[in-house]
């Protein structure tokens, strides 16, 4: 699955030699690129990320102030051409520092330090446990999970071996699920990617059921499904 990929720089030199070396690496994909961190902000907001490479000196709002007004940060490389701002870059959770101009192996690193990250955080969720009534924990293995759905206050998990009511909302339900696992179709589904047998029109098939995508969720779950191939 591809590493999706937003730039935020106001300089096009730079932008060019993120996008020339991201060209060079497998599985990573450039969603788009801003020289407006404001234009950013409200991209961000419906349509979420993987990875954002981010200048700090721009124009209107500059790389701090957009971090501290981001609801959900992805993981963050700050690239910039003044290495004293790396001790409030990582002290506001930065994953990299990249210092101006950036080598290819210097990019690579920090790649390789991502990936290294997804991949330790879908291997510790395993399984789950979930309350199913006032004095019983289920586990449910993550594998298992073929789709949530949203009953205004509760939840229903339906797996291979059958269905849990949960008292919980799907927003914060799906925010416990490993990213690149699963994802939110529709305001009343998560559905899990690999679950999926096809996609007819505006819905996903998965075992034998369809569920309808959301119009607002539409490009970026065609998108993620059709990266599995």
């Amino acid at each position: 699955m591809s590493l999706r990929c937003v730039i935020i720089d106001d300089e096009p030199l730079a932008v060019n030699v993120i996008k020339n070396h991201l060209s060079q690496i497998k599985d990573v994909k450039i969603e788009v690129s801003f020289n407006n961190a404001v234009e950013a902000l409200e991209f961000l907001r419906d349509n979420p990320t993987d990875v954002i490479f981010l200048d700090i000196d721009m124009p209107v709002l500059d790389g701090f102030s957009f971090l501290n007004s981001l609801e959900k940060k992805p993981a963050v490389i700050i690239t910039t051409a003044h290495q004293e701002y790396a001790v409030r870059g990582y002290e506001l959770d930065v994953l990299d520092y990249l210092v101006k101009p950036i080598s290819f192996p210097r990019f690579l690193k920090a790649i390789d330090k991502i990936k290294r990250l997804q991949f330790n955080q879908s291997s510790e969720k395993e399984h789950l446990f979930v309350k199913v009534d006032k004095k019983k924990m289920k586990k449910i293995y993550l594998d298992d999970i073929l789709v949530v759905e949203s009953l205004k206050d509760y939840i229903k998990i339906i797996t291979r071996s059958g269905k849990h009511i949960v008292h919980q909302t799907l927003s914060s339900f799906t925010d416990s699920l490993p990213k690149n696992k699963f994802l939110r179709i529709h305001r009343s589904y998560t559905i899990a990617i690999e679950k999926v047998d096809a996609v007819e029109g505006n819905s996903v098939e998965i075992n034998g059921s369809l569920y309808v995508i959301g119009r607002s969720y539409l490009t970026e779950v065609k998108a993620k499904i059709l990266d599995l191939d």
